[in-house]
């Protein structure tokens, strides 16, 4: 597969959505990145899932390529889940697809999920980052690493905050590709320091009217399997699967383990709608 996969484009009323499509089978699989990403960051995915489905990652509005240089009131979780919403109608005839979310593009898509489960066959969360109801909020890394953007001190930013969410000494370790792609997006958390936080309630996972798969990364920081955890106890029917040899950024560690669990989950799905 080409790299960076060729850029498609839908318009809708005030934005432009700019994604990666590969694949031509009759089961979509809708990928949404999270922090610092774009569709770029589903490279092993959009290659090794294209077999067998239909498989879509957008950029969220404000990253590459058309990312935000400076602080913008519509980057927010409710407008990505909008703009979601949209695409997907658009994209896909208003037929329901398989939606996954990594980190804080979990959020997004839960949001979507529950505000149109008709567009939704099944969902997905990779590890997500939202805070849960009744848990202490802790102090966010992007209103630090935000100040040091805003002293010019971008990759310390950009280092800080991917070894945050991943473990100590991952920037030094990423590949060129995976470091262009941070940087390209940069100013995004200019913009996400200053984004309302919604909170998540664990209830609203105990009726889910679709399938739900958690992953989570072997090696991530005790944040998300907490997350994980709790989210397994408000939904006991969700599938959990972990990903071994693998931190936060597990489709990229090891992406044939994730592809292998995502793909075993959609088809099972399938089958079990058919049904």
């Amino acid at each position: 597969m080409q790299f960076p996969p060729a850029d498609h484009t839908l318009v809708c009323a005030d934005h432009t959505h700019h994604f990666a499509q590969t694949g031509s089978g009759a089961t979509t699989v809708v990928l949404i990145h999270g922090s610092l990403c774009d569709y770029r960051y589903w490279r092993w995915q959009l290659n090794g899932l294209s077999d067998t489905f239909r498989v879509i990652a957008p950029s969220l509005r404000g990253y590459w390529p058309n990312a935000f240089t400076r602080a913008d009131a519509q980057f927010s979780i409710g407008q990505h889940a909008c703009d979601l919403r949209v695409f997907i109608s658009g994209i896909n005839a208003g037929r329901p697809v398989h939606l996954v979310g990594h980190s804080r593009g979990a959020q997004v898509a839960l949001e979507l999920a529950l505000a149109a489960p008709d567009l939704v066959a099944s969902l997905t969360l990779a590890d997500p980052g939202f805070r849960l109801a009744g848990e202490a909020e802790a102090p966010l890394p992007h209103r630090d690493m935000a100040a040091l953007l805003q002293g010019d001190d971008a990759d310390a930013a950009l280092s800080g905050f991917v070894d945050r969410v991943n473990g100590a000494g991952t920037w030094r370790q990423m590949t060129s590709w995976f470091k262009t792609m941070v940087r390209d997006n940069a100013a995004t958390l200019l913009s996400q320091a200053q984004e309302p936080q919604p909170v998540v309630d664990p209830a609203h996972f105990a009726d889910l009217p679709f399938p739900l798969l958690l992953l989570g990364g072997a090696n991530s920081p005790s944040r998300y399997r907490t997350r994980l955890e709790a989210l397994s106890l408000a939904c006991p029917q969700a599938h959990r699967v972990t990903i071994p040899l693998a931190a936060h950024g597990m489709n990229l560690a090891n992406p044939r383990a994730f592809n292998t669990a995502l793909s075993s989950f959609v088809e099972n799905t399938e089958i079990y709608t058919r049904v």
